[in-house]
């Protein structure tokens, strides 16, 4: 097991065969790379602790049991196939969509999830064109400021759901700036992959 699967395994405890999906996962985005470019080529040799960890841990965040996750501009899949593999062995009720408006990632997302026999649905339509989806969680990775991943919550977000947001070192800032437009609660949680990021579980959204 490498160090990555290893931290992995120690942050949610998963079974070999989830760790067997992430491993086929890892080796599609080495064949399908070169071509549409779905991690950056620098992080090619890290995937499990720049993409696969960091999804985990979006996750975890959220500790969903059931209900609706939609992933917005999923592009390789970052939270939102990891999710759904997670989701395949320890919550299976949970449905999981992404969202992908580039039609070549779309279909790697759907190659992904035909290959490892996941039920991951796959949307290739832009966020703001997509039809609601009422979904309970909602996910973002390195898509927009907060405050335009809240606009996106009025339209997807079901009254309790929670908006689940990776993000870098500013989102203190963005915080701020969301506060300008939007009243929500948010719970930050420390980025166990890069210091001084959060993950951030927003809920209770209305316009300020």
């Amino acid at each position: 097991m490498s160090a990555g699967e290893s931290a992995l395994k120690a942050h949610v405890d998963v079974s070999r065969e989830t760790l067997d999906r992430l491993d086929i996962y890892a080796a599609l985005i080495r064949k399908w790379n070169p071509t549409i470019n779905l991690v950056a080529k620098s992080t090619l040799d890290d995937l499990w602790d720049r993409h696969f960890f960091d999804s985990a841990a979006a996750y975890t965040a959220a500790n969903p049991k059931s209900g609706r996750w939609v992933d917005m501009g999923s592009g390789g899949g970052f939270p939102g196939a990891v999710v759904a593999i997670l989701a395949a062995e320890l919550a299976p009720e949970l449905q999981v969509t992404c969202i992908e408006s580039d039609v070549r990632k779309a279909s790697f997302l759907r190659t992904l999830a035909t290959q490892l026999q996941i039920p991951m649905g796959v949307l290739s339509r832009r966020i703001e064109d997509t039809p609601p989806q009422n979904a309970d969680f909602l996910s973002a990775r390195a898509l927009s400021p907060l405050k335009l991943l809240l606009g996106h919550c009025e339209r997807h977000l079901s009254p309790e759901g929670r908006g689940v947001f990776l993000k870098g070192e500013t989102w203190r800032q963005e915080v701020d700036e969301a506060l300008e437009t939007f009243r929500f609660s948010v719970d930050n949680r420390p980025s166990p992959t890069h210091p001084g990021s959060a993950i951030l579980v927003v809920g209770d959204i209305s316009r300020a």
